[in-house]
Formats: structure tokens, sequence, C-alpha cells
């Protein structure tokens, strides 16, 4: 997808980026690039730091293969006297910029030729390295283009095959390099480096997308059902930086920029004496320091920890392993060839210190809990439409619950099925008991529990709808319009409807459960030829809803009446 920059090969994360993107108020960005900013006191580029760490990746842990692409460029340049005089330093230098600049993890060029896509993509990157490097003759450029797109030169005899085959060969590995380039430069390196708001440092994301729009996020799920209506979707896998719901808390952040602010400020004072002095610099930066305010929201369990806790060890070692490895991975201060112990261990010692604090704990423990809140029916929202939108939803292990894990290996963390299996019984038939924790205590996971398994067996009952039936984003207006995604899928004379509520700090107090009665006339438009249903049921709750709309307007559904039990809604008319 041309907007979701830069394209993953992995399956999965395209949804996962574009509906995460979902629960981050864009019209906050500048406001928050701002609160970032002051806290660790530079202002980061994130396109710059990409082009710089892809530079880091190539010097010094892919040198030899950058060397043998240059090579294989210098005998092609050998055989042409128009290019035989640029040196081997010269060409490795137009490729490792070429590189840097390219915009996608790779193009696909072949012995077939060139799509205009990828041509489009070489030649964005060959123009923005040519003007960076003014140093270099622009004829190099020329050169290294009609290498890559396959330009060969034109003469009454033709080209030979043998030295097109050279051209081809070189292209096909330039190809294979730029991947893991991008991979190594961006995803383990940028995405623990640039911490603006790190739920948007995913596999396949672009932290420099704050957000995605309503609209962005139908025209995916139209693109998907047209051209992959079999590919999988996702929002946890063994991959990610942080699993779905740590990420769908750590987004609500964007809502709250000025909250956000004040409590930075506060904790970067009251725990500035814990920080480690060295050579007249204070240990850890407070980069990382900004970096793990927000792990510590994200990761936080349901529960809570008290101070004697045997919990808080574990908790403590779970986010000091996580911080270590974040700072190795960003290569500033420690990298994993070359540790440094000295930054680790001063890190490591601020986090246990920041953790016994009363002081940071109480400020802390205020906001974590009106995060944990919103960011509970952030998740709610995003596994209803994982499971209704089109593709097909995968469930990585221990999600059918709040899961709050980190990256690899927290991620591995062994699943407790019996718990699961025993919570699953409970639900069958959801039982009142099952039904009063579930609303009374929603920091158990029942509820989550249970939305994962009404919808998902109303999927398997009506699969032809959800892999083949199409998809109708539906207009939403009134009071609370904006805090509402909704759409329908519909195949012959069935028609499902998904209402999810989204970007919550604004509508609703933090605790209030269930939503309901904040929508005011907020209401979701449904086609003309929708009237003559005239109600449709709620397939979670078992509750029947009118439509409203007087004789010859479109007919609507009350956003206050479909969430008045659940926070999120599907509905099913016949």
């Amino acid at each position: 997808l041309p907007r979701q920059w830069p394209i993953s090969g992995t399956t999965g994360y395209s949804f996962m980026n574009s509906a995460g993107g979902l629960f981050v108020d864009s019209l906050n960005l500048k406001n928050f690039t701002e609160v970032y900013q002051r806290f660790i006191r530079r202002k980061d580029d994130f396109q710059d730091m990409l082009y710089q760490k892809k530079k880091l990746i190539m010097n010094s842990f892919m040198a030899g293969e950058i060397n043998v692409l240059g090579r294989a460029l210098d005998i092609i340049s050998e055989q042409d006297r128009r290019f035989r005089d640029f040196t081997l330093g010269s060409l490795v230098e137009a490729i490792m910029e070429t590189i840097a600049c390219f915009p996608v993890y790779r193009t696909y060029v072949n012995d077939s030729g060139i799509t205009d896509r990828d041509s489009g993509y070489m030649a964005s990157a060959i123009a923005k390295a040519g003007r960076f490097r003014r140093d270099l003759p622009s004829s190099l450029f020329e050169f290294l283009h009609d290498v890559l797109t396959l330009n060969y030169p034109k003469g009454p005899e033709g080209y030979p095959e043998s030295r097109k085959r050279q051209w081809l060969e070189f292209t096909m590995r330039f190809q294979q390099i730029t991947g893991p380039i991008m991979a190594k430069g961006l995803e383990d390196t940028v995405f623990y480096s640039y911490n603006r708001l790190v739920s948007l440092n995913e596999v396949g994301g672009n932290p420099s997308n704050f957000g995605t729009s309503r609209e962005a996020f139908h025209g995916d799920n139209i693109e998907r059902l047209k051209h992959w209506p079999g590919s999988l979707i996702a929002t946890s896998t063994h991959d990610h930086k942080r699993s779905e719901d740590v990420r769908a808390r750590i987004s609500v952040l964007s809502e709250m920029p000025e909250a956000w602010r004040e409590h930075l400020m506060h904790w970067g004072r009251i725990n500035r004496k814990f920080k480690t002095k060295s050579d007249g610099t204070l240990l850890p930066d407070r980069n990382d320091e900004y970096l793990l305010y927000q792990i510590l929201l994200g990761a936080w369990p349901h529960e809570g920890l008290a101070k004697d806790d045997i919990g808080m060890e574990g908790f403590g070692s779970r986010i000091k392993h996580y911080m270590t490895k974040a700072a190795r991975e960003a290569k500033t201060h420690t990298t994993w060839i070359s540790p440094d112990m000295e930054y680790e261990d001063a890190l490591e010692s601020f986090i246990d210190r920041a953790l016994a604090s009363e002081d940071f704990m109480g400020s802390f423990v205020d906001i974590q809990q009106t995060v944990s809140f919103y960011g509970m029916l952030n998740s709610l929202s995003q596994t209803l439409l994982k499971i209704t939108c089109p593709g097909v939803p995968d469930f990585y292990q221990g999600t059918e619950i709040w899961n709050l894990t980190l990256v690899d290996p927290d991620n591995r963390l062994p699943v407790d099925y019996g718990r699961l299996e025993h919570m699953l019984a409970e639900a069958e038939g959801a039982p009142e008991g099952f039904r009063k924790s579930m609303f009374q205590n929603p920091d158990n996971g029942r509820i989550k529990l249970f939305l994962t398994r009404k919808a998902l067996m109303y999927r398997f009952d009506n699969m032809d709808l959800f892999l083949e039936g199409g998809y109708t984003p539906l207009e939403v207006s009134g009071a609370r319009g904006r805090h509402i995604v909704a759409f329908a899928r519909s195949l012959g004379s069935l028609t499902a409807i998904v209402i999810v509520p989204r970007l919550m700090t604004q509508v609703i107090p933090a605790g209030e459960f269930p939503i309901g009665s904040c929508w005011e006339d907020t209401r979701v438009t449904l086609p003309q030829e929708m009237r003559a249903r005239g109600f449709f049921k709620n397939i979670l709750t078992g509750d029947h809803l009118n439509t409203g709309g007087a004789e010859g307007s479109r007919p609507f559904i009350s956003v206050q009446e479909a969430l008045s039990t659940l926070p999120v809604c599907l509905l099913e008319g016949r």
C-alpha cells in the first residue's frame, strides 16, 4: 500500500499498523512532538535518523556485502569507455548512498523487466542520493540508474547477452541487500532510537505517520478485499516489538499530550537523583528514560504490583532485560558487539531505584490507571476490527485475554493454557456470574475473551460473509462522530454492521463503564436499502436495535443504543 510506507513483506503487519493508527490522535501531532523534543532536549528527525542508521549498518555490519556489490559494478563500468574512469571507491559510495535513500525494503526487477512502481523507487532513491552527494559526479548516478533499471546501451549491433546478464546479476544482488539493510536500520535500530510514540514503532510501520484516518483505514480494507482477500491480519505476532494491548495503552498518550508532559517533567525532576554521573554526563540518557516511562505504562500488570510483592522483582527483571536490549539495538551508547557495561549498569540501577521510589510510583500509578482503562477500550475495538475486517484474523498465543508482553524473548513467556481453558469454559453461554465479573472487573480479561469467542463463533457460522462479502464504510455523524468507526459487511441478504469507539479520553471519564451514556445524537447512517430490515440483532448481547429515520430519509443506528452494554457492537440484519 503506497501510504503504508515502508511496505513490509511480512503477512499481517499492514493491518496491525493501519488499525493501530486509528487509536492515535493525529490532531495532537505538533503538541506531542514538542513534548518529546523538550524532554530529550534535541530535535530528532525520523527520516534523517533512518538515513544515518542505514549508513551505520552498511559501514559496521554489512561492509563485506557492499564491497562485493562495488566490485561487481566496477567490472561493469570497465566495459564502457564512458564510465571506466569511475574508481571502485566512488562506486561503493554511490551504492551506499542509494541504499541509504531507498524508500522501500526492496524492488523486484527480474529478466522480465521492471515495473513502473519499481522504476519510480529506483529513480527516487538515486535522485535523492545525487543531491546528498554533490561531491560525486552526476554521471556516476546516471550510470547506476541505468544498470539498476536494465536500461542497456543502444547500438546498431545491440548489447551482448553476456553483459546483460552481468547487469541483471548486479541488480538482483542489489535487491537482495536493500531489504536486510532496511530491516536492520529501521526495525532493529531506529525503532529503538526514535521514541516519540513507540506504539507506532512496529514491523511494517512508519513512526512518522502519526495516526491513521478513518478514510485511510477503510481504503486499506477495500484494497485488501479487492487484491488479497485471504491475507492474514494480525495485531500481535512472534516478532512484535510490543503486544497489541501494550500498544493500545501507549497510543492513549497521543490523546493527552499536556498530562503526559506534566508527568514527564515531574518524573524527570524526581528521578534525576537516580542517575549515574560519568565524565560529567548523567546516565542513562533522556531518550532511554523517555522510552522507559512508555514501557512501564504499557506493560504494568492489570492487577498492579505491591511494593513488597514478589511480583515486583519479576516485573523489574523483565523491564531491565527489555531496556538493555533496546539500548543495544539503538546502538547509541552500547551494542551487542561491543556492550558498554557502565551504561547498561547505570540503566538497570536507574530502573531499580525508580521502581522502589514512593514519589515516582505514587505519581506513576495515577496516570497508569487512566492509560490502562482507555487502553482496554482501544484493545476491544481493535479485536473486533481484526475479526470482522477483510482478511483472515490471526491470534498470537495468549492474546485471547489481556497480554502485556514486549519484544522477544518476553513474548515467548509460557502461556497458562489451563487458565484460559477454565475461563473459556466459564464463558460458555456467558452465565450471569461471568457477565457480572466481566463488567465489574474488566481487568481480569474476561471481557476480551467473551468478545473474541462470540465474534469468532459468528464469523465461523457466516464464513462466506467475511471471506467474500462486500465492505462498505458507514457515515458517522453527531456530537461524537469523530470517535466512532463503522462499516458493513454484506453478502446476499445478510449484513453485519461493526461499530467501535476510538480516542475516548475526551468522551468519558476514566473508569466509567459501560460507555453508552455519552454519545448524545451520534449516529451511524445506513444505506437506503437497509431500511427494509427494520431492526438488527446485537450478536454480542442478544439485544435488538431498531433503525431510526423518517420515511424517505436514510435509516440510522443510534450509537447510544448500540454501545449501551458493551463498548463495541456487532449487529446482524437479514
